[in-house]
């Protein structure tokens, strides 16, 4: 299928859209007997410890998610430990919890859908000391990595991606993939959206633990699907690459990759059934890139949709300085993060928001995103609850850095009713939405502008995650009516479609 037959992506997006009838009238329910393993194990392969002392860099979780500058002293090899950090604050088990009929539950560092972590991490190094080049899977369960093929494999990487430059010389490529059926069991045909909402929380993770640790890292969505698929040898009716991460520098590629034979290795079963469902399948194949050269044509900065002027009353913001950020280190952060089950009423300052929203949308590096600061995304929010912001809706505009009064008034049971009906939204104190014009940018990257707008919204709200934690209150990802949304934020949004939302406030004791 072609990536520039965009009608397929437009198909998507409508059929996978929350109405009050499609939600309300589902008979769809969950099959718990049948609901999927959340770990992806592979049997009878040689486990490789990863370092269970991991670095402290103690550097404020709000200082890691602005890429680092120019002049900045970098790391440009990880070591093992490095790696293993990285790993961890990205995807690792970072909490136990023992429920009584249920069993023991892991929880991870970055924020899932549904708690059903269909992400998985895999990397292609070249000789490392402790580490010897290969092709390994990331199993955040044990806290290991299995190696799948011997051999420096970062070539196939570089050249599926078009010779991106981040890759040339980076010593680690990470690929993020998703198993469908992990998600898709509770979210059926909805759960490609979550492919990109889960990968993003990751995203943000992973860079951020990347500046940590001062190692340069890089996201790619610009490459040829088949060569990176088949290097991880996975049954793409089932998972599937969606990005990939330079990290390190330096390190020349070999001017060849070692013979790539079928791997043929067995994988434990998730669950008793699988059940397919097409539209997932359809449209990743539809936003599939097929080959280097498509890849390397495809890459560029995102298109410029600037907001439309103020109209209506502009409140500043008032973000602290570098120097008086809240000093939370990010290891802290990651390990206390998770999803906030009920808010209190209690305000934020202006303060806290500010340093949500700026520290959320500093620049990120990717190769779509070419031009600094680009997004494709902008900031809508329904403020119930900020000391010094009149409650109503707002919209976000990055420079000055203020947000544009659209709407006053008390939304708190339409913000509710907006995130399907949750009252999450409603207690918290700000509700933020991620919207972007599809058409636009359906029209600038084919059908791949929509792996683009999800995983930025992702990327966004593991950065508000991060953010509202570093402050020492909470957040929760949310689902959405779609169409209802855009009204509610109408005529200001009307041509505007959601990426992603997330509720911030204080959590509400027990």
């Amino acid at each position: 299928m072609d990536n520039w037959h965009t009608a397929l992506a437009l198909t998507y997006h409508e059929e996978t859209k929350h109405s009050y009838e499609n939600v309300y009238r589902s008979r769809h329910f969950l099959d718990w007997a049948n609901q999927p393993q959340p770990f992806k194990r592979y049997c009878g392969l040689e486990a490789i410890p990863l370092p269970a002392e991991l670095p402290v860099t103690q550097m404020p979780a709000l200082l890691t998610l602005s890429p680092p500058g120019e002049t900045a002293v970098t790391t440009p090899v990880p070591t093992l430990h490095d790696l293993a950090y990285v790993l961890f604050y990205a995807a690792g088990v970072t909490k136990r919890r023992f429920y009584p009929g249920h069993g023991e539950m892991l929880f991870r560092a970055a924020a899932c859908t549904g708690a059903l972590y269909h992400i998985d991490l895999y990397l292609s190094v070249c000789d490392m000391p402790d580490l010897q080049a290969g092709l390994y899977h990331f199993d955040p369960r044990d806290f290991v990595l299995y190696r799948l093929r011997q051999g420096d494999y970062r070539r196939v990487l570089l050249e599926a991606s078009g010779n991106d430059p981040a890759l040339q010389e980076a010593p680690v490529i990470i690929i993020g993939s998703d198993t469908f059926w992990r998600n898709a069991w509770k979210y059926r045909a909805r759960a490609y959206r979550h492919s990109f909402w889960d990968a993003g929380t990751i995203l943000a993770n992973l860079l951020a633990a990347a500046h940590a640790r001062t190692l340069p890292a890089h996201l790619t969505l610009g490459f040829a699907d088949a060569p990176v698929n088949a290097l991880l040898d996975v049954d793409t009716d089932r998972e599937v690459a969606l990005f990939l991460v330079g990290l390190g520098t330096g390190v020349a590629l070999p001017h060849a990759a070692p013979p790539m034979e079928p791997l043929h290795l067995e994988v434990a079963q998730l669950s008793p059934e699988e059940f397919d469902y097409p539209a997932i399948r359809i449209m990743h194949t539809a936003s599939s890139l097929e080959s280097s050269d498509d890849a390397a044509e495809w890459r560029g900065a995102a298109p410029e949709v600037p907001l439309p002027p103020a109209t209506g009353e502009l409140f500043s913001l008032c973000p602290d300085t570098a120097a008086s950020l809240p000093s939370a280190a990010l290891e802290d952060v990651i390990r206390r993060r998770g999803s906030a089950r009920r808010f209190s009423h209690q305000p934020l300052s202006l303060a806290q928001l500010s340093n949500v929203l700026v520290q959320a949308t500093l620049p990120i590096p990717a190769d779509c995103l070419a031009t600094s600061g680009r997004r494709v995304n902008d900031l809508y929010l329904i403020v119930h609850a900020v000391d010094g912001l009149p409650s109503g809706a707002y919209v976000f505009h990055p420079q000055p850095q203020a947000l544009e009064l659209l709407c006053a008034g008390d939304f708190r049971e339409q913000a509710g009713e907006l995130a399907l009906g949750q009252e999450l939204a409603a207690d918290a104190s700000v509700a933020v939405f991620c919207l972007c014009d599809v058409l636009v940018l359906l029209e600038h990257f084919g059908n791949r502008g929509y792996r683009v707008a999800q995983l930025e919204g992702g990327i966004l709200g593991g950065r508000m995650y991060l953010a509202a934690y570093a402050q020492g209150f909470g957040a929760t990802g949310l689902t959405f009516f779609d169409d209802d949304v855009t009204a509610f934020f109408s005529p200001h949004a009307a041509d505007k479609s959601v990426m992603f939302l997330i509720a911030l406030g204080y959590a509400a004791r027990p």
